[in-house]
């Protein structure tokens, strides 16, 4: 089996910085695309950022150019850098990772979630 913890959510202000961080452990044989969902009360879940193992991103159009997501994967690690927050984004940010196990089973996995709010 696999784990992913998520960690870096908080309370921060409007315009404030956040940075989450996802790190997968277990029998990983490798990582294709990590990414970040995110769902607020009475809200549907939204896809926040995707990326592969190759590099390739993308991100929805509410946070591009305010977001950056990257990884590690020497350290089978996902970040999600989030600039200039708004109180839109408060959100439950779930990570994901769409994994090949040392088993040869591929599977996605996700994380708790990590609660980020934005407010006075």
């Amino acid at each position: 089996q696999v784990q992913l913890v998520e960690s870096g959510g908080g309370l921060v202000q409007p315009g404030g910085s956040l940075r989450l961080s996802c790190a997968a452990s277990g029998n990983i044989l490798s990582i294709n695309a990590m990414g970040w969902h995110r769902q607020a009360p009475g809200k549907q879940r939204e896809l926040v950022a995707v990326i592969t193992s190759g590099g390739s991103t993308n991100l929805a159009d509410s946070v591009k150019g305010r977001f950056t997501i990257s990884r590690d994967n020497a350290k089978n690690t996902v970040y999600l850098q989030m600039n200039s927050l708004k109180r839109e984004d408060t959100a439950l940010y779930y990570c994901y990772a769409d994994v090949l196990t040392g088993t040869l089973m591929r599977y996605t996995t996700w994380g708790q979630g990590t609660q980020v709010t934005v407010s006075l």
